[in-house]
């Protein structure tokens, strides 16, 4: 029988069959160097390619990698609740399996989730084209003046929470781009730290700007909606 992890890391796929080998070898390198009990959960999300042969070979080769999948494309945010459902540690970690983000960043992560909730990583010096880093900053600028945050890279999907607050938070399709507001709604404590991120090296972005401004847009009316109507009290307490 396994040890119940302490760390598990989430991981959402769609069509990243050259990527898979090659972030569970970087992750097997640092993860014992934490020094924690660790699972590495993959999502297939309905993936057309053959990344599920892939990860069906990757966890009968090395201990401690799970994966499910989807019938059919469901989104990202899905696949993170779908993980977070079925991941068993005390921490969950959140990424990309495409390999821009750096896996070697996750003790860092570990260490600052003693003070915080949600540790998210920031993209200070992004590999992305020019025109994918200006509709980034023009939509981060928009998603912070609309919903009074000041978060500087919510795209990032290298972040760390403690597990009670996945368990907390709500999930609706698109949400995942609103992890740092939803946790606060939930008064969980939030900090952004920077975090590396690589080139693209193989397979194609599934997002373009087109297809995500609309959608992104009305998520954040629903999650202004949500922040505005929370409900927040605090109980009195009488000696009878």
């Amino acid at each position: 029988m396994r040890t119940q992890p302490f760390i598990s890391i989430v991981i959402p796929v769609y069509n990243e069959a050259d990527n898979i080998k090659l972030l569970v070898e970087e992750l097997i390198t640092v993860l014992p160097k934490i020094k924690k009990t660790w699972e590495i959960i993959f999502i297939d999300d309905g993936s057309t390619d053959t990344s599920l042969q892939v990860l069906e070979e990757v966890s009968n080769k090395w201990e401690g990698i799970r994966f499910f999948g989807f019938e059919k494309n469901m989104g990202q945010t899905a696949a993170f609740a779908a993980g977070f459902r079925k991941a068993l540690g005390e921490v969950i970690i959140t990424m990309g399996a495409n390999l821009q983000n750096d896996p070697h960043d996750i003790p860092e992560l570990i260490e600052k989730i003693g003070e915080y909730d949600l540790v998210c990583g920031w993209r200070q010096k992004r590999n992305d084209t020019l025109i994918r880093r200006i509709s980034s900053r023009i939509a981060n600028s928009v998603r912070n003046v609309l919903s009074g945050e000041n978060i500087k890279d919510v795209g990032c999907s290298l972040k760390a929470f403690r597990s009670e607050y996945v368990q907390k938070i709500k999930l609706y399709n698109g949400m995942h781009r609103f992890f740092p507001t939803l946790v606060k709604m939930e008064g969980g404590r939030v900090i952004e730290i920077p975090v590396n991120h690589r080139p693209r090296k193989n397979g194609k972005s599934k997002y373009s700007i087109r297809n995500s401004a609309f959608r992104s847009f009305l998520d954040l009316g629903a999650v202004c909606w949500m922040k505005n109507r929370s409900i927040r009290y605090i109980l009195k307490e009488y000696v009878e």
